[in-house]
């Protein structure tokens, strides 16, 4: 299938990204289509974060064209943004569960959050993206009684809760060990496969792009930059 037949999830078009009024992210000319799977590579500091902010609205386009998921981001209100934010799953690296419930009733919050009201669609919901993640027995336990890469399958679970189009991953294997974040990557990769949902995964471990190929985009000196891995050291 040619570029011109594939959904575009995200366009931007010399955008610029301000975090306190300081330019972080200029003149970004992308576009992110419908089942790909993207590393975002850099060093700490170089902007990864910021992109993916602005793609869920929690920064503001300073200037440029900027489209995702049919929103334009220059124009977006309020209600709009919450729209948005039910449409693209998010998975941090520092797991940001609620310590005061088990993982069930973590996801079941969500989707309570999301106007979600029938008990039995939410127990069906849970116990579906349980299973994805490979967690369907152990919605039980509370988040301290779990492994970091089992916290971070529920945190999958949680982005995957609303049958999102657009996963965004920032540093999902930063906190696990390189068995576990192996695992973790396999696991997006496979989502993105079944599921034709675009994963963009921020990382700064060039290794995964060799294990798990997939297109690569670099953060750097202010730019956002496709390139090949091979001419690529962080």
């Amino acid at each position: 299938m040619s570029d011109n037949e594939k959904i575009i999830l995200i366009d931007y078009d010399d955008v610029t990204i301000c975090h306190q009024k300081i330019a972080v992210l200029e003149d970004i000319n992308l576009k992110i289509f419908e089942g790909e799977f993207v590393y975002l590579l850099g060093k700490v500091g170089s902007g990864k974060s910021t992109f993916l902010k602005s793609l869920y609205a929690e920064l503001a386009i300073e200037s440029g064209g900027a489209h995702i998921l049919d929103y334009n981001l220059r124009k977006i209100s309020n209600r709009q943004i919450a729209q948005l934010r039910r449409k693209v799953g998010i998975v941090f690296q520092d797991f940001q569960l609620l310590t005061d419930r088990n993982a069930h009733d973590n996801l079941a919050f969500v989707l309570r959050s999301t106007g979600w009201k029938r008990k039995n669609d939410i127990e069906e919901q849970i116990g579906d993206v349980l299973e994805k993640v490979g967690m369907a027995a152990k919605g039980y336990k509370m988040p301290h009684q779990l492994s970091g890469g089992e916290q971070q399958r529920i945190v999958i679970a949680r982005a995957l809760l609303n049958s999102p189009k657009l996963i965004l991953a920032d540093e999902p294997t930063g906190n696990l060990d390189s068995e576990t974040g192996q695992e973790l990557v396999e696991l997006l990769h496979n989502i993105c496969r079944a599921s034709q949902t675009s994963v963009i995964m921020a990382t700064h471990n060039l290794n995964w792009t060799s294990k798990f190929p997939a297109r690569i985009i670099r953060c750097d000196n202010s730019k956002l930059l496709e390139f090949q891995a091979d001419n690529y050291f962080i």
